[in-house]
């Protein structure tokens, strides 16, 4: 099953962050913790073993991003695109744009529920 496997680090505003939550563990199997985030463990990164990976919606009330108000596009490392994209559509999820392999892997978009861009990555291999 397709599961995301690394992320650089993100905090993020959400209008329902349970429904936020929801939404990315019923399309991109990601298992939330009860305190509203997900922790990426160095055995399933795809780089930079070591380090854990928090990903967490915040309220959109929060001044914690002060003083930007902007919404931005992130990047989740994914161990298989095609497997990934297969679960999205499962779910009624249609990627936006699907790139051409690159030197450093392929990469698709989606929307989340609330409206932010969200780049799937599957990593190329290294030699």
């Amino acid at each position: 099953m397709a599961k995301v496997i690394g992320l650089g680090g993100l905090f993020f505003k959400s209008a329902d962050p349970a429904a936020t939550c929801a939404w990315y563990a019923r399309v991109l199997g990601m298992d939330f913790g009860e305190w509203g985030g997900v922790v990426f463990t160095p055995d399933t990164a795809a780089a930079h073993p070591g380090a854990g990976t928090v990903f967490s919606p915040f309220s959109a009330e929060t001044d914690y991003f002060a003083p930007s108000d902007k919404e931005f596009m992130f990047n989740l490392m994914v161990d298989d695109l095609d497997a990934m994209l297969a679960r999205c559509a499962e779910q009624g999820v249609e990627p936006v744009k699907v790139l051409s392999p690159e030197p450093n892997g392929r990469f698709a978009h989606i929307i989340d529920p609330d409206g932010r861009k969200i780049e799937l990555w599957q990593p190329q291999p290294m030699a």
